[in-house]
């Protein structure tokens, strides 16, 4: 009899051990799927901005022609000192074709020559030595050293990207175009530098001069406007729906409309504003202040969210001490919950921002796609944003475009992770633990 007993206790216990062995190898395999489940997302994301960072590093660099150009006084007209007018209206064009003629050792008389080499510099390169003159013109009459910015194809070629191995019937550039090339990069004439154009330029049909300064002047723009409309807005309307509204279905709809809000595809939000700021209202399109009203409507649901839940977060306490001593429930509110709450409030504020200044449907439904060259100089100046034109050199043709695009997503990046890291900066340093 002692002798069953011990082994159904002996077996019992190894029952359970088992079981226990079962349920621990569960733990660790499950532990083990969430790490690699993490490792293979975190390979993905390495992936993709390890391919946008190659493909787009390139557009921080722009190749230039650097040369000696003579400012003929002839070609400013016959009167000395030039006029205004004829510093404008100077064939600045024919200047720098012979300057590159004189670096190259192109004959000006063999006009086929003269026609190839030409096209190697970009049609910018006669603003490049107007504005040169116009900043100084007592510069008429001398040699200067200017750099002036290469064609798109003369940059791609500089940049590794071309394929000298296809036959030149099929290339953009010749051969002798490259021998030309390859002489004045040897002498040092024609060399990358840092690509100030990317961020000073706006609307270009010619990657070389084409920037996203306009678009950055366009989202600055909406992102004031997002923070000045939706912000007040979005902050009054979680403090009146968390300590003064009552609690009744008309109050509990909005509470439920308001997080259906917050996951509405954007796009619906650009039909919206189209139909309201546009065709009802009769503001122009094209304009940052209807992508900013937009991109505040859209912002809205994410800043009431989270300042709702951060002022929820502040102890019953607080508010109980500040009634207790005399203060009204308005003074309570003002002068003791939304200061405990503005760690929270600033993180969903950042959080929203972030989230407006990456979006792109919404500001494609309200025309915000425009060739924009000059920059606005208020919201209501036709602009463009960031991330439209991320989408429209995305849609070009040029292989010039392919980097640019790249490039304006590394600064849409940079932008989206400042904005974050100072969103946990800031509710680290200033939030509260009760």
């Amino acid at each position: 009899m002692a002798t069953e007993t011990g082994l159904s206790a002996r077996s019992i216990r190894e029952a359970t051990q088992a079981r226990i062995a079962k349920r621990y190898a569960a733990e660790r395999r499950f532990r083990a799927y969430g790490i690699a489940a993490i490792l293979f997302g975190l390979v993905f994301l390495v992936a993709l901005f390890a391919t946008i960072f190659m493909r787009g590093y390139t557009a921080f660099l722009q190749s230039a022609f650097t040369l000696p150009v003579h400012l003929d006084q002839g070609a400013f007209g016959a009167s000395s000192p030039p006029s205004e007018n004829d510093i404008l209206m100077a064939d600045y064009t024919k200047l720098a074709n012979r300057a590159l003629f004189q670096v190259l050792g192109v004959d000006p008389g063999n006009r086929q020559d003269a026609k190839a080499a030409a096209v190697l510099l970009s049609a910018h390169a006669d603003t490049r030595i107007r504005n040169a003159v116009q900043a100084d013109p007592s510069l008429i009459g001398k040699t200067i050293e200017l750099d002036l910015l290469a064609h798109g194809n003369v940059d791609t070629f500089m940049k590794g990207h071309f394929d000298r191995s296809v036959p030149e019937g099929r290339r953009q550039l010749s051969d002798k175009q490259l021998a030309w090339l390859d002489k004045a990069a040897a002498s040092g004439q024609l060399a990358k530098h840092f690509n100030t154009g990317l961020f000073t330029y706006g609307a270009s049909s010619k990657p070389e001069t084409a920037g996203v300064g306009v678009a950055l002047a366009g989202s600055l723009y909406m992102m004031l406007i997002v923070l000045l409309v939706a912000v007040p807005l979005g902050v009054a309307a979680a403090v009146y729906l968390e300590e003064f509204a009552p609690k009744n279905l008309l109050t509990d709809a909005i509470e439920v409309n308001i997080n259906n809000l917050a996951a509405v595809p954007s796009i619906v939000f650009g039909l919206l504003g189209l139909a309201i700021f546009i065709n009802f209202v009769g503001l122009p399109r094209s304009a940052a202040l209807v992508g900013g009203l937009v991109l505040a409507l859209m912002t809205l649901p994410t800043i009431i969210i989270a300042t709702r839940a951060a002022v929820a977060a502040v102890p019953p306490s607080i508010r109980e001490a500040a009634l207790g001593v005399g203060a009204s429930k308005m003074q309570s509110i003002t002068h003791h919950v939304l200061p405990l709450a503005v760690p929270g409030i600033l993180t969903g504020t950042i959080i929203g921002l972030a989230k407006a200044l990456g979006e792109t449907a919404p500001l494609l439904m309200i025309g915000m796609v425009a060739f924009v060259v000059d920059f606005p100089k208020t919201p209501l100046d036709a602009s463009t944003a960031l991330p439209v034109q991320i989408f429209m050199w995305a849609t070009a043709a040029e292989r010039g475009f392919v980097e640019r695009t790249a490039g304006a997503t590394l600064i849409l990046l940079a932008f989206l992770i400042c904005m974050n890291v100072t969103a946990v900066i800031l509710r680290r340093r200033y939030e509260r633990r009760w």
